[in-house]
């Protein structure tokens, strides 16, 4: 959860509805998945890096592969990351947006450089309570402005934003209960399962139950944060859903719709601007830092530990540095993020390019014993390709508004503040906020295939990668593999098993005392019947001999 959550996800609300709230099933999925089979096998490996287990699944090639992947990968969202709150201070205060970019970049990478993982995750604990009372903020005022919450539901209600249920199974609407049921388990499975700005978290934790436990316990944090961010998507609907400042062009982008929301209904409150802006910098401060701490390490261990007989005191100062200068990096890409679109689905689209087929390459190495490095870098290579031709299909030939369906935003309440948008742009009560399209230019393949939900691309990049690995393992003799246990997915590893064998071991132990006890009493009874037998003998010669 990042600034692109606090800016991206309201504005995702405003435009297209609360479906985004279904993502509360997609994290419950995810964190029973990376809890139950993912982090055990990296717990009980007791690795630094998660891309130590493709040396040890497949070799060194793989390894370096998976390490490039990420870097790439956590280097890009990073600098959409940075640019997200960038862009909300630019709003609020005025501020040169260049300017603000670096500022936030370096006091960023300066905290990351000097305090390690321990400065991450204490930061983290107090930048997600600031997250939070930013849309308490937010969601509060709306109320107050309404006369109560239950007016912004109303109003929402009737604006079509409450559209939580759509079970159309096409893959090419943009969001659907199943795209973001399906599509979203894989996207997020890869970034809690198998990417290292997450793995070092619990990883780090002292027993692997802890692990298990803080991950489950993250999953209400999970909850909270989405639905405030929902529910502030939706009080800003309900503010503006008569006088929409996108299509009045008082702003420049759908993702700047929350600093002006904030600056409108809070300016005369000294302290909750800037209150808002803390939530939008803590989310990016908490996101930036882990990613800068893990491109550091994974560097360190997978890049230069292997070539270098460092001690441990130089691979520490290697690291700092190593921390600075990926900070840097990332600053640099944060330019590139001005052209990429909305924040959250440009975010969400990287992991899908990247993030699905590496989580294919690592399900394919737990999963399947006969899996070799042959066929890993075959799949990879396929699953890859395919993902980045969608994915940039996608981005120049842009889906049409029917299979992306943003809902309408009106303007009837503001008409006369219109006087200087051209004639052309005006469309009855409404304006378009989207140029339509040229048609004539648009080949086939892009109302079908680059029509997919970005969404999809995840699950697509991860099933190629399995499929394409496992044929291309099994003609290059893979069925002879020799695989450790430890290396694998099992279903032992799951509290559900655990607790199973726990009752098991608990009945059988009562069993054990049960037996012992009848053992005992049948012992004891023994003993009574041998000392009567005498007795019984005495009587019967006593009788005899009356007789």
């Amino acid at each position: 959860m990042s600034a692109i959550t606090v800016i991206g996800t309201p504005a995702e609300v405003y435009r297209f509805g609360a479906m985004f709230l279904i993502f509360c099933f997609t994290y419950a999925i995810v964190i029973v998945i990376s809890a139950e089979f993912f982090l055990p096998v990296f717990y009980r490996l007791n690795i630094t890096s998660t891309y130590e287990y493709l040396q040890m699944r497949y070799n060194k090639i793989v390894r370096y592969i998976g390490t490039s992947f990420f870097i790439i990968q956590t280097v890009l969202y990073t600098g959409i990351v940075i640019y997200a709150p960038a862009l909300a201070l630019n709003q609020v205060t005025g501020f040169d947006l260049w300017g603000v970019l670096v500022a936030t970049g370096l006091v960023c990478t300066l905290y990351c450089t000097v305090g390690g993982l321990k400065a991450v995750v204490w930061t983290d604990v107090f930048q997600s309570t600031v997250m939070i009372i930013g849309f308490a903020a937010v969601i509060t005022r709306g109320a107050v402005i309404h006369g109560n919450f239950a007016q912004v539901l109303n109003i929402s209600y009737h604006g079509g934003r409450l559209n939580f249920w759509d079970f159309d199974p096409s893959p090419t609407r943009r969001h659907t209960f199943w795209t973001i049921v399906v599509g979203g388990t894989f996207v997020w499975t890869a970034i809690y399962g198998v990417n290292q700005s997450q793995v070092q978290r619990y990883i780090a934790c002292r027993s692997q139950l802890e692990a298990k436990l803080a991950l489950y316990i993250n999953l209400v944090g999970l909850w909270i944060i989405a639905i405030s961010a929902v529910f502030t998507g939706l009080t800003m609907y309900s503010i503006y859903h008569q006088c929409d400042p996108l299509t009045q062009k008082k702003i420049r982008a759908s993702d700047q719709l929350l600093p002006y929301l904030v600056m409108d209904i809070m300016r005369d409150y000294p302290g909750v601007p800037g209150l808002f802006v803390s939530a939008a910098y803590s989310g990016t401060l908490s996101t930036v830092s882990s990613s800068i701490n893990a491109l550091a390490a994974v560097t360190v261990e997978d890049v230069i530990k292997p070539f270098t007989g460092f001690s441990e005191r130089k691979l520490a100062w290697v690291t700092k540095g190593l921390s600075f200068a990926f900070g840097v990096i990332c600053i640099t890409m944060a330019a590139l993020s001005s052209v990429m679109g909305g924040v959250l689905q440009a975010a969400l689209t990287i992991f899908g390019i990247l993030g699905g087929p590496m989580l294919g390459l690592f399900l394919l190495g737990m999963i399947f014993r006969w899996a070799n490095s042959i066929g890993a870098i075959a799949g990879l290579g396929v699953g890859f390709l395919l993902t980045m031709w969608i994915g940039i299909g996608g981005h120049v030939y842009h889906p049409l508004p029917t299979k992306t369906r943003p809902l309408p935003l009106s303007t009837a309440g503001c008409l006369d503040l219109t006087a200087n948008i051209p004639q052309s742009a005006r469309i009855g009560p409404y304006l378009t906020t989207h140029h339509a399209p040229d048609l004539t230019s648009r080949p086939a393949i892009a109302d079908t295939l680059y029509s997919i939900s970005y969404l999809y691309l995840s699950p697509l990049g991860t099933v190629t990668v399995m499929i394409v690995g496992l044929i291309v393992s099994l003609l290059t003799g893979g069925k002879q593999n020799v695989v450790d246990k430890k290396l694998l997915m099992t279903y032992k590893d799951t509290l559900c098993y655990t607790y199973y064998v726990n009752r098991s071991i608990h009945s059988e132990k009562t069993i054990d005392k049960e037996e012992l006890e009848a053992i005992a009493g049948t012992t004891e009874q023994k003993d009574t019947t041998s000392e009567q037998e005498p007795d019984s003998e005495k009587q019967n010669q006593e009788s005899t001999t009356d007789l």
